[in-house]
């Protein structure tokens, strides 16, 4: 009787390594599933496996050189795209090599390329996708790792895809509302450099050649326009450098743990931008674990995963605390709740779904009305800056106005007054 290795999580979400007797692969998954345990990697001992996509020349063309990661539109599409084919009856070997051949040259048809191999050499399509981080990161490998246990990988697949484009809408929605203002700002800081550098000297050579004493707002004007022509360094450069700089600073403060819990606990302070962070991020990690659940992976593995995933380290630490609670026979709600990291209704929401058993259902309604309100949330603050942007250039260009004209005033009433 062949002998099948497995990988499996115990009930108390310990992972357990072991081997079993079976005739067949769904025959070592059903004594797996006996055992209590959940299985998530199994393979037949001894047999062969090909090489990965770690270079060389594969089946059908060579690897091209590649730098980056995949697009989440480009991911999505092969997700939705593969739900099809498998839903249609397609071997996963045929259907992987048809994606493959679809793709343009880059990361997403090397990483295809190599999971066609892996799978052709007796390889799970999860531990296909996992040798391929670039393209396919944890949640996406053991959400199909669930549906290759379940045998649903069809409906996993589609529910990854939708929960990928429901990611991505939420994300094209805040992005594009930032695009209106910063170049509104971009436009307006060019402009006022441009007076700066280029019509103020020459009105400073004028009230030179007219030996006038200058009004304090004026001689404040005049030095800001020598700082931007003589400073040290000079302030267009100033001007130039400090979004770069302060991106780059901002990236490396991001790169260690204390870091990003400062910077992410910072931003969900700062008015109407933070409540856009913050429910962003809530209906992100409740989309993320209600899926991994729903899928069938068990609570303390999704919890993992989706702390990995959650891109806030404010919630990264509560989910972790969270995930320590359960372990040791705590609800879900209870450790959330005194994290104080989400409103009440979330918390109560979840409360009602462990008491239900309805928890995965409870979670992606809490990320249905959260997408909604931020959507709310981005229209108004799209709404409230441009009246904000309005007065503040106005009081930009009223105040280089008055300081320019008020010497010119004077000097037309004491020519007047000479005459």
């Amino acid at each position: 009787m062949p002998k099948y290795t497995y990988e499996a999580m115990s009930q108390a979400g310990q992972e357990v390594k072991d081997e079993i007797d079976a005739i067949s692969t769904e025959d070592a998954l059903a004594k797996i599933r006996n055992l209590g345990y959940f299985p998530t990697r199994i393979r037949e001992k001894g047999g062969k496996k090909k090489g990965g996509a770690a270079g060389g020349k594969k089946k059908g063309g060579g690897i091209t050189l590649s730098i980056g990661g995949v697009k989440l539109k480009v991911i999505t599409q092969f997700t939705r795209q593969l739900s099809t084919l498998q839903d249609a009856g397609l071997p996963v070997l045929r259907s992987l090599s048809i994606l493959e051949q679809q793709q343009k040259p880059g990361i997403m048809k090397n990483a295809l390329r190599g999971v066609c191999e892996d799978v052709e050499g007796g390889a799970t399509l999860s531990e296909a996708f996992g040798k391929h981080p670039k393209a396919f990161d944890r949640l996406y490998v053991n959400m199909v790792a669930a549906g290759e246990t379940g045998g649903v990988l069809d409906v996993i697949l589609l529910r990854l895809a939708e929960f990928m484009e429901k990611a991505q809408k939420l994300r094209r929605k805040v992005v594009g509302a930032m695009i209106y203002p910063t170049v509104v700002i971009s436009f307006a800081v060019g402009i006022v450099t441009g007076i700066m550098i280029v019509v103020v000297p020459k009105f400073e050579e004028i009230f030179v050649d007219f030996d006038t004493k200058l009004p304090e707002v004026t001689v404040f004007l005049i030095n800001i326009s020598n700082w931007f022509v003589k400073g040290t360094p000079p302030g267009w450069a100033v001007i130039l450098l400090s979004p770069i700089i302060f991106t780059l600073l901002f990236k490396l403060v991001r790169q260690s743990k204390g870091g990003r819990f400062v910077s992410d606990f910072i931003l969900l302070k700062i008015p109407i931008l933070g409540q856009i962070l913050g429910k962003t991020s809530i209906a992100r990690f409740t989309r993320t674990l209600g899926t991994l659940v729903n899928a069938g992976v068990p609570i303390l593995e999704a919890i993992n995963i989706t702390r990995e995933t959650s891109g806030n380290e404010v919630y990264a630490r509560a989910l972790g605390t969270v995930h320590d609670a359960i372990r040791e026979g705590d609800s879900f709600a209870n450790p959330l709740r005194a994290a104080k990291v989400c409103d009440g209704i979330v918390v109560n929401m979840i409360d009602v779904g462990e008491e239900t058993g309805d928890l995965d259902k409870m979670l992606i309604k809490i990320a249905d009305n959260y997408d909604e309100e931020v959507d709310v949330l981005v229209d108004s603050l799209v709404s409230l800056l441009e009246p904000i942007m309005v007065l503040v250039l106005g009081l930009i260009v009223g105040f280089i106005v008055i300081a320019l004209f008020l010497p010119l005033v004077s000097l037309i009433n004491s020519v007047s007054g000479g005459s």
